[in-house]
Order: C-alpha cells, then sequence, then structure tokens
C-alpha cells in the first residue's frame, strides 16, 4: 500500500479559498438572489466617506449571510457590523476620510473575490477621474441587486453611469463584464485659492508703494553733508 501524502501547507491553505468561495458560489446559487451596494461620497478635501453592503435572503446555513473582513492596510479606518435589513443579512462596512489610494484597496474586502472587482480614484489638475470595471461572469443568479452609488462635490461632465446632478449610479448585471467610468470637475483642495491670491497680491502692491513712497521722499530729501 503506497504512503499516505500530506499535502504542503500552501497547497491546503488554497485549496481550503477555493472551497470556501465555491460554497459562496454555491449559496448564492441556491438562493438565487444577493444584494451589494456601495455608496460613496467623495469629500471637498478629495478624502471618501461611505458604506459597502453585501448579503444575501435569510436562510443561509450559519444564518448570518456573507461576511467581510478587513485587510491589515485598512485595520481602523473600516467598521464591520452585521447586516439585517428587508429579508436580507450579511455584513456592512462602514467609512470615514479614506484617501483615494485607500479606496482603491477596499475590493479586499471581498477576500478571494476581490480580483473581479476595482475602483480608482485620481486627480488630475481640476478633475477627479474614476475607473474600473466589476466582473460578474460568475454569478450565477437570476436576480441581484448589485449597484455602485457616488456622490462628488463638483460637475460631472462625463459618466457611463446613470447621473443625476453630483450623483452618478451604476447598476450592474450578473454575467456581465461592466466598466465604471466618471469625469468630475472639481477644484483642488491643495491649490492655492483665488481669495488667498488676491490678498497676496494686494499685500505686494502695498508694499511696493509703501516702498516707492520711502524712494521718493528720500530722492527729495537728500541727507545734509556737514
Amino acid at each position: 500500500m503506497p504512503p499516505h501524502r500530506t499535502a504542503p501547507p500552501a497547497r491546503r491553505r488554497s485549496r481550503t479559498r477555493a472551497l470556501v468561495l465555491l460554497a459562496v458560489l454555491a449559496l448564492l446559487a441556491l438562493t438565487g438572489c444577493t444584494r451589494v451596494q456601495v455608496a460613496l461620497a467623495v469629500q471637498p478635501d478629495d478624502t471618501v466617506d461611505g458604506t459597502i453592503v453585501v448579503a444575501t435572503p435569510e436562510g443561509a446555513p450559519d444564518g448570518r449571510g456573507p461576511q467581510m473582513a478587513v485587510p491589515a492596510d485598512l485595520a481602523g479606518e473600516v467598521e464591520l457590523s452585521p447586516y439585517d435589513q428587508d429579508g436580507f443579512v450579511g455584513t456592512r462596512a462602514a467609512f470615514e476620510n479614506l484617501t483615494f489610494a485607500q479606496v482603491s484597496q477596499l475590493n479586499l474586502l471581498g477576500g478571494n473575490a476581490s480580483g473581479r472587482a476595482n475602483l480608482e480614484l485620481r486627480r488630475v489638475g481640476e478633475r477627479i477621474a474614476v475607473q474600473g470595471r466589476a466582473d460578474l461572469t460568475t454569478m450565477p443568479v437570476d436576480r441581484a441587486d448589485v449597484r455602485l452609488a457616488m456622490s462628488f462635490p463638483g460637475e460631472v461632465v462625463e459618466s457611463d453611469g446613470e447621473t443625476d446632478g453630483g450623483t452618478v449610479t451604476w447598476e450592474f448585471v450578473p454575467g456581465e463584464v461592466s466598466q465604471i467610468n466618471a469625469s468630475v470637475i472639481s477644484t483642488d483642495p491643495n491649490a492655492p485659492s483665488i481669495l488667498g491670491w488676491s490678498l497676496l497680491l494686494a499685500g505686494l502692491v502695498v508694499v511696493a508703494a509703501g516702498a516707492a513712497v520711502l524712494l521718493a521722499r528720500r530722492d527729495r530729501n537728500p541727507p545734509i553733508r556737514r
């Protein structure tokens, strides 16, 4: 009888992760419905507040629904709490004052499925550029509520979502790959304000005028030589 071989730890961990992911997908297939709602609010200082909800209908084997885990880089920045609303249970993540770079790491909350969605925010001069994608080709559900809503402190000039004032909403369809793009005109918080430049210019004018007066007086009244 051949000796029993034990799989290496790395292979066992990889196999465990795969089984967990398959279990989640199987659960989604059985329930026939899932809810993923992301709401982000970009602030004037280029920080982001928001919430993320991942849930499935009540009746999951453990009664809790999908669970998220905060990556080490976002420890202390994201707060997780149970979600139970409208017959759905799962997890709700809430955060405030995240930088654009930290927002790009939020997909890690999804663990193994993180590579199927990404979102990037960049400031380019007086514009905020939003780029990303959501790959739902492996989501075997017939009904789903998967959406992203983002509000901005400026004018949305381009987007491939539904725009309403300063808010853009994307609704994603299971079985498809959706793109996320938007361009927003928003003043750079690090740029000097017009008022600041005006005050600086006025100050320079006053200083220059004062210097001119002193020079004129000196020319009219030369020092008396003894």
